[in-house]
């Protein structure tokens, strides 16, 4: 006995509906996996809850100066890193003089939202002189909008990352820590590199270890510490 061929109707149908339940699949998986992320921990929350200088807008966290000036800094959070878990060191660069943008981004992750920095610029047309960084894949982004957008920063700074299309080394500033050789391995420039012996990759911010690294010789305060006395010196070589 003979099958009646499938209609072409039902064939579309049934494509359809396999197309469908793919999506599902993978938006199920993707919501999965970006659901799973490092949270901040207590120490870096603690700095949010004992200061005034710090205010929320929208998806941004401004980290203020007693003495404000005309120079700021962007930051982009490491991928699925919660970005409260760099308050501490951002908190501590806001003592050099400098205010402190931390970029909340969708999902915790830089690449959804690489050019975040050009609609926090035009949100604060006060202040005159720009300076990108972000730390792993948050650098990474960083790094190619200063690249993309050349003319509206002063400068880019990396926290275990390297440069991640065509920026001026000479105009960046690349940290990382001793136990984190992966970034090292991609650093083809020379100036402006300031390695933390004994630090990691994780401990830029506050987020207790991270999958693959190694433990660090020295504490994240200690780690931190140095990034900023490397980001004021940078810093102050720039100002004109």
């Amino acid at each position: 006995m003979k099958t009646k061929p499938m209609s072409w109707r039902k064939k579309c149908l049934m494509a359809v509906g396999i197309l469908l339940l793919l999506l599902v699949i993978l938006a199920g998986v993707f919501f999965w996996y970006v659901s799973d992320y490092y949270r901040a921990e207590d120490v870096a929350l603690e700095v949010m809850a004992q200061n005034s200088n710090i205010t929320v807008q929208d998806n941004l966290t401004i980290l203020s100066p007693a003495s404000p000036t005309d120079t700021a800094l962007i930051f982009y959070p490491g991928a699925k890193v919660e970005a409260e878990a760099y308050l501490p060191l951002l908190d501590q660069i806001r003592q050099t003089g400098v205010t402190c943008i931390l970029v909340h981004m969708p999902f915790h992750m830089a690449i959804f939202d690489a050019d975040a920095a050009e609609d926090v610029m035009a949100r604060f047309p006060e202040y005159q002189h720009w300076y990108i960084s972000g730390h792993s894949m948050g650098g990474a982004m960083a790094s190619k909008f200063a690249s993309d957008h050349p003319d509206q920063v002063d400068g880019l700074i990396l926290l275990g990352a390297y440069i991640y299309g065509d920026y001026p080394d000479e105009d960046t500033l690349t940290i990382y820590g001793s136990l984190n050789q992966s970034v090292e391995e991609h650093i083809d420039y020379t100036e402006n590199i300031v390695e933390i012996e004994g630090g990691n990759h994780a401990q830029f911010g506050n987020y207790g270890p991270q999958k693959g690294d190694l433990p660090a010789a020295i504490s994240a305060e200690e780690q931190q510490k140095q990034a900023v006395e490397a980001i004021e010196a940078f810093l102050a070589q720039r100002d004109p």
